[in-house]
């Protein structure tokens, strides 16, 4: 039985990825349960590990601090490329209003830490490591006990009070989400609201009737609107044709227009009569509409297009061809000549089928090549995180400098990479699939070395008295702040209940909470809600669960 107990018990490489496999592994099954539609999901993990810690399971020091480290880079990295093409754009006129809520429900959550620590004597990381817990947080964990080791203390207390507040965590935004909707909501509420579209790419028909566009080029008439449009066809005495920016329109035209919803009562101003046929179905065969011209998408699979503007590539001139839409992540683009291409991009192009040839040649259209992952972004991106995580910013009033650590740096950098990297030409597209992975892959090794850490000592502080007083602090930290603000957004700034729901979820990173409220809200108000908020908060938590720490210990 030697080999048995050099597979589980001796401190090895291999003893140490066999126990962390299996942790993860049942973890993850368990995490597939639900109870009352609820279900912890990859958090299970977690509590697999805490309970190997408890049974007496352990690995060598070295290679669990090894593991933990790594999984908590890959994981905040890759969540950063994720959240970063979104995170500025996420500011705008409706999303700023949004972010400021979630900022009220971060900033509540960590007043009440402070005040809770200074009226109960719970120390300040264990306060910290409930409020984590209580905010289904783990980065923030991550961050904190960082900090702790730069700091010289002891960093496993933290991990402790996440472990004990985490379960009522993810059950308290649900009941924070059921409160409101029971003593606040009515049934007009509840319905799905009207959706707005405004700012949706639509597509029009136009006849030119107005004198003042007569025998004027389409890049004169772009200049005297404020709009910006695509004209993808034009019709003329039964002869279709792609438009350039230099043809000449002329009256009783037809135009088929690529523009913002919002825009179509200008541009029927401007060109004179807008048609009655509705061109935004989805049943439409383009290529049924004329026989003398294709429409086809084409994919950017070219990494050297990676960031470079459309107009830059003067398709329209060198081909004939027009771009009318835009497809990038699940959202349609106008074709604007401003636009920065990504990789990964999908192009509706309008052509005769020889010059579409053409194009897909300069375009790429390889889609096979898209699911080659480029690792050369992640693991250049991880090294520039961890030396910006590295570099010690001086705070006057704290002795000990502030860095952004394992968790912070590379958070960031995975933000301003996903942001702004195709503007440097960096090829930082990775398929949906293989972000996933990676971001469960790190985040499982994370908590499983974190509940083997944790298991030692879990079961003995539970049961002491401060373990009930923990509980019902990280219960306070989640239900006090997500009812408060909540209420206001709600009744006193009258948003609807779903992108309320939707926020509270995205400002206490609790995606089971976001399960529940897309299986209970009609709509996709809930969804575009969290996906707004959560960049922020995932970095203003990161962040403060340091901040904390260095500033009152």
């Amino acid at each position: 039985m030697e080999w048995l107990s050099s597979l589980f018990i001796e401190h090895s490489a291999l003893q140490a990825v066999i126990i962390l496999s299996l942790i993860s592994a049942i973890g993850l099954g368990l995490g597939k349960i639900h109870i009352c539609g609820i279900s912890l999901g990859v958090t299970f993990v977690f509590f697999a590990g805490i309970l190997a810690g408890h049974f007496g399971l352990s690995i060598d020091p070295q290679m669990l601090n090894y593991a933990e480290s790594f999984g908590l880079i890959i994981f905040v990295y890759a969540l950063g490329l994720q959240v970063g093409p979104g995170f500025f754009s996420s500011f705008r006129t409706g999303g700023f209003t949004l972010n400021m809520l979630a900022i009220g429900v971060v900033m509540l959550g960590t007043l009440f830490t402070v005040i809770a620590s200074i009226c109960t004597n719970v120390s300040l990381p264990d306060m910290v490591g409930i409020l984590c817990g209580a905010t289904t947080n783990t980065p923030a964990l991550g961050a904190a006990q960082q900090t702790l080791k730069q700091m010289g203390l002891e960093s496993n207390t933290p991990a402790l009070g996440c472990a004990v507040a985490y379960p009522l965590g993810v059950i308290g935004v649900i009941l924070a989400v059921l409160i409101i909707r029971k003593t606040l909501a009515r049934k007009a509420d509840l319905e799905l609201p009207e959706k707005d579209e405004t700012n949706q790419t639509y597509i029009g028909a136009f006849q030119v009737h107005n004198p003042a566009v007569f025998n004027k080029s389409v890049k004169e008439i772009a200049h005297m609107s404020r709009s910006k449009f695509v004209i993808s066809r034009l019709w003329r005495e039964g002869n279709v044709s792609i438009p350039t920016s230099e043809k000449v329109i002329k009256e009783n035209d037809r135009l088929l227009v690529v523009t913002a919803e919002k825009d179509a009562v200008v541009l029927t101003i401007l060109f004179g009569e807008q048609e009655n046929t509705d061109w935004n179905k989805e049943d439409i065969d383009w290529n049924a509409i004329d026989s003398q011209l294709v429409s086809q998408r084409i994919v950017i699979t070219r990494p050297e297009l990676n960031g470079k503007k459309l107009g830059a590539l003067r398709l329209r001139n060198h081909y004939g061809i027009n771009i009318s839409r835009v497809y990038r992540s699940g959202v349609q683009l106008l074709a604007t000549s401003e636009l920065r291409l990504q990789l990964g991009d999908r192009l509706t192009v309008v052509g005769e089928a020889a010059a579409l040839q053409n194009v897909e040649k300069v375009l790429g259209n390889a889609v096979k090549s898209l699911k080659e992952p480029n690792l050369v972004a992640v693991f250049v991106g991880i090294v520039l995180g961890l030396a910006l995580g590295a570099i010690p910013l001086t705070i006057p009033g704290i002795s000990t400098p502030v860095k952004l650590g394992l968790a912070g740096g590379p958070i960031v950098v995975g933000i301003l990479i996903g942001t702004f990297g195709p503007r440097l030409h960096m090829v930082t597209y990775t398929t949906r699939s293989a972000n996933l992975m990676l971001r469960a892959l790190g985040l499982s090794m994370y908590l499983a070395c974190l509940g083997l850490d944790a298991g030692t000592h879990f079961f003995e502080t539970v049961f002491r008295p401060e373990g009930l007083l923990w509980i019902a602090l990280g219960a306070g930290l989640t239900l006090i702040p997500t009812l408060i603000i909540g209420f206001i957004a709600f009744k006193l700034m009258k948003i609807d209940f779903g992108t309320v729901s939707g926020m509270l979820c995205g400002s206490m990173a609790n995606p089971m909470a976001l399960n529940y409220a897309n299986d209970t809200i009609p709509g996709d108000n809930p969804s575009v809600a969290y996906a707004t908020v959560y960049p922020l908060s995932m970095f203003l938590r990161v962040i403060i669960a340091q901040l904390l720490l260095m500033f009152l210990l």
